[in-house]
């Protein structure tokens, strides 16, 4: 393969090992995964995106579409890595309470537009991450408690299948694609664009309260007592964080679909703790959904690691309070529930989830000492424990595999569906689903 090969099929930019830029296209969002592709294609529009999977199709090669390289797990030895940012298109219908966005649209974007009319999509905690690429690895929201995970609020996709054709995805048209699409990953087909519903949203109330860490079983009682009784309408997580020469703080973020008045009665409980160091509740406009968390917006490296809690008892309590967690900087506990552990008719791989609990571990580790130290306290917090073992799709890390996400039925249906629609393997997922 040649530069001019690629030029020759695509109007957006190429990049070979060797040219200006490239390291620097190839890179993922988390700086600590590496990415050894064979060539970096931006693609214009979704003439481009059929364009490459053709050329890979033919040359035997691989593509592996990354808008911003969010969830990326390193896998990509000899692939073609295609970026879809520029198909950036947000269109908002409310009358039929639907967006429209292209492969490239971030959630900040999508918020802005559908907050103007009192409606919502499923947002994460990240206003930088994909819409589509959040979606395909299913999409745990703020709102998933009331409304399930993203993707099955996904009403249809327009992709490019791994022979290069172009096809507009639903229900009705191709009920394989479309299930395993809503929360399987991007192995099936690269998506261009997709349509979703929208929910109501007239009133959003959030914020994050921080106290010292010495206050840290009393806030997680209260989180407990909280979550076991908590509206769909309210998400909650606890936090422990210890920053580098920070004190320890314990950190409690919500976001509740429902007015001030209505929230502060709700969490009445936590006016209840003393030494409050910030109490910034209040609120929210959708667009400033992810000033909650307040999540970085620029590459940076880290290891991650999720795991589902079967419940949060006393030995829980204690694994998570009584020690440090150096060389962690975070410690989380999301509340899930509600709409996430119902059957839903009609919805893709990922659910029901019967776990009440995400235990979600993250470190800063920009050198292979610190990746390895901080692998060994995730792995502790795992060990100590009682996990299911299984992950949702869109918090798998590197080394980790797209089967611990799904049932093994499920499972089973995705493979079958790869093998049959693409039995040369020209379309790879971050996490593929035959590895």
């Amino acid at each position: 393969m040649t530069n001019a090969d690629m030029r020759s099929v695509v109007d957006g930019p190429v990049l070979l090992p060797g040219d200006d830029g490239f390291e620097q296209a190839s890179k993922a969002w988390n700086l600590s995964v590496d990415q050894p592709v064979a060539a970096v294609v931006e693609a214009g529009d979704a003439g481009d995106v059929a364009a490459v999977v053709r050329y890979a199709a033919g040359a035997g090669l691989s593509v592996s579409a990354q808008p911003s390289g969010h969830g990326a797990s390193g896998d990509t030895e000899g692939v073609i890595l295609l970026r879809t940012g520029r198909l950036g298109e947000v269109e908002v219908r409310p009358e039929e309470r639907l967006a429209r966005v292209g492969a490239g649209a971030r959630w900040g974007e999508v918020l802005a537009a559908a907050g103007k009319h009192g409606l919502t999509g499923l947002a994460g905690s990240s206003p930088v991450v994909s819409v589509t690429g959040y979606t395909l690895g299913g999409g745990l929201s703020w709102f998933s408690r009331k409304h399930g995970f993203a993707a099955d609020s996904v009403r249809a996709f327009d992709v490019v299948g791994a022979d290069g054709e172009p096809a507009r995805v639903t229900a009705d048209s191709d009920p394989d694609l479309f299930w395993a699409l809503r929360g399987g990953g991007g192995d099936f087909a690269v998506v261009t664009a997709m349509e979703f519903e929208l929910h109501p949203a007239p009133a959003l109330y959030g914020g994050r309260i921080i106290w010292p860490g010495h206050r840290s079983h009393e806030v997680f009682e209260a989180f407990r007592e909280l979550t076991a009784e908590a509206p769909d309408e309210l998400s909650l997580w606890f936090n422990r964080v210890q920053f580098p020469q920070a004190p320890p703080m314990v950190v409690l973020d919500l976001a509740f679909l429902g007015t001030e008045d209505e929230g502060r009665a709700l969490l009445g409980r936590l006016g209840r703790i003393d030494d409050v160091i910030a109490d910034k509740r209040g609120t929210l406009a959708l667009a400033d959904l992810g000033d909650i968390t307040a999540d970085p917006v620029d590459p940076a490296p880290g290891r991650s690691r999720a795991e589902l809690l079967t419940g949060l008892d006393d030995a829980a309590a204690a694994t998570l309070l009584d020690s440090p967690i150096e060389p962690l900087v975070g410690v989380q506990i999301r509340h899930l529930g509600g709409a996430l552990a119902r059957q839903r008719p009609g919805a893709g791989p990922s659910g029901p989830l019967a776990e009440p609990y995400l235990l979600y571990l993250f470190g800063i580790a920009p050198t292979s000492e610190l990746v390895a130290a901080v692998g060994a306290k995730q792995g502790w917090y795992a060990g100590e424990l009682d996990v299911s073992g299984r992950k949702p799709y869109t918090f798998l890390a590197p080394g980790e595999r797209a089967a611990d996400a799904f049932t093994e039925e499920a499972a089973g249906r995705l493979r079958q569906i790869k093998r049959a629609r693409d039995p040369h393997n020209v379309l790879r997922a971050n996490f593929p689903v035959l590895a």
